[in-house]
């Protein structure tokens, strides 16, 4: 029995990570009903690794593909680039990023986050921001780990128009809706 339960939890901690490769260990553990030691061990049987180790394959992978910005003028990390859909990047926000009184997250560094993602989601050789219309909804804090995802709504002439969704947790900190606008021709 202690076999088909352990299959089972394999099965279910595979699908788990295909439906979100972020998730951590904790979380997992939770949603198993297992400990962390227990997900851990699991995790090294199936040869998945550790969320740190994802993060930074999953970025290394993504890094490759922008077009519209160079990746080091990109803030946070991208994650997943599919050009011309969508983008995922993470930011942690650092002790520089924060004011020193309130230890609240400067809001240019979410933003730029927002604006570097949509940028490279752009599937154009050089691109820049026409329009932005963002809301800051929840001030963020220092260490807090953003998760900022891009879509692109809609395409029309030399024009993008991408939506980012900005996340702490399962909490939206931030949204804009851009107009994205390709140089080319």
């Amino acid at each position: 029995m202690a076999r088909q339960s352990k299959k089972l939890r394999h099965e279910q901690l595979k699908t788990l990570m295909e439906s979100s490769p972020f998730v951590t260990d904790e979380e997992l553990a939770a949603q198993l009903g297992v400990s962390i030691q227990t997900v851990r061990l699991d995790r090294m049987e199936l040869g998945i690794p550790e969320l740190r180790e994802r993060t930074r394959q999953a970025a290394q992978e993504a890094h490759a593909n922008p077009k519209a910005i160079a990746s080091q003028d990109v803030t946070g990390e991208i994650l997943d680039l599919d050009l011309g859909h969508t983008g995922i990047s993470t930011l942690v926000v650092t002790p520089d990023m924060v004011f020193e009184k309130t230890h609240v997250a400067r809001g240019h560094h979410i933003f730029a986050q927002a604006n570097s993602l949509a940028l490279a989601v752009m599937d154009a050789p050089a691109a820049v921001t026409g329009v932005a219309n963002i809301k800051f909804k929840v001030p963020v804090r220092e260490g807090e780990r953003l998760v900022a995802k891009a879509e692109v709504i809609r395409t029309r002439a030399n024009k993008n128009f991408i939506w980012v969704k900005t996340r702490s947790g399962s909490q939206e900190v931030f949204r804009a809706k851009f107009i994205m606008v390709s140089l080319e021709g």
